[in-house]
């Protein structure tokens, strides 16, 4: 009797996954084109999806030639950052492009959590079970308004991919700053010079954490000029130990 109830809960699964497919048929999660079942991202957008070049200046994360890198580069000879080091994943641009302005304006994470999960194998050459990550902290304003800390959701992605730390209390922002998309560069850094600190009860939450941290990353979705993440790494220098930040993708943009 089991046998047979076993095989008749089969039949109804899979005429459920069929019903199923046949009204919600896979598709593409970034160009929604039909896809077989299984499958997440067309040949396509697979091919239009650019990771972030690995010849790069090991300090600012920007691109340099073979024959230069790991660097320093030129500007960070004159004028390093905050931060030891620079790891973005993607270009900014294409399907990852549209990955994260749909997650960003309407709320759709499918994508994106494809892409970090692409990403794992490379992210824990970097960042191991002694790593802290600290979401660069958003205005409380914008996220009353969105309820959502996109930061902080990249940041809990990746812990559980790489088995690290991660904690949105320590790192605080300060005041209300314009968005920084519609700054310049020269305007994103005086925007961003005092926006930063500790929160003012971080003491105990670190007193907990600093035993087991080896090192911190300041996490962040796009990387422009990289005016935000040098002054959230400037502002979790106090805690004494080395910082580096990590952004999901990176525009071309020049110094």
């Amino acid at each position: 009797m089991l046998d047979g109830m076993n095989t008749l809960s089969t039949k109804v699964s899979n005429a459920v996954n069929r019903l199923s497919d046949l009204l919600f048929p896979p598709a593409c999660l970034f160009c929604h084109a039909p896809m077989p079942a299984g499958s997440d991202c067309c040949a396509a957008c697979l091919a239009d999806i650019a990771i972030w070049s690995h010849s790069t200046c090991t300090r600012c994360g920007c691109e340099l030639p073979e024959t230069m890198a790991p660097g320093p580069c030129g500007h960070c000879l004159n004028k390093p950052p905050a931060q030891q080091q620079t790891l973005s994943l993607y270009r900014y641009h294409g399907p990852a492009r549209e990955a994260i302005l749909g997650w960003k304006l309407q709320g759709h994470e499918a994508g994106v959590g494809w892409l970090v999960e692409q990403s794992m194998p490379g992210l824990r050459q970097h960042i191991g079970g002694r790593s802290l990550l600290l979401p660069v902290p958003m205005p409380l304003s914008r996220m009353r308004k969105n309820g959502q800390h996109h930061a902080a959701n990249l940041c809990r992605w990746i812990a559980e991919g790489t088995g690290c730390a991660w904690d949105w209390r320590i790192l605080r922002r300060i005041g209300e700053q314009p968005r920084q998309s519609a700054l310049s560069g020269q305007a994103r850094r005086k925007n961003l010079r005092k926006a930063f600190a500790l929160a003012d009860d971080y003491r105990p939450l670190w007193q907990d954490l600093a035993g087991q941290v080896d090192d911190i990353w300041i996490v962040d979705d796009i990387l422009t000029t990289g005016s935000t993440l040098h002054y959230a790494a400037r502002a979790s220098l106090k805690l004494a130990k080395p910082v580096k930040v990590l952004s999901l993708a990176r525009t071309s943009l020049k110094h």
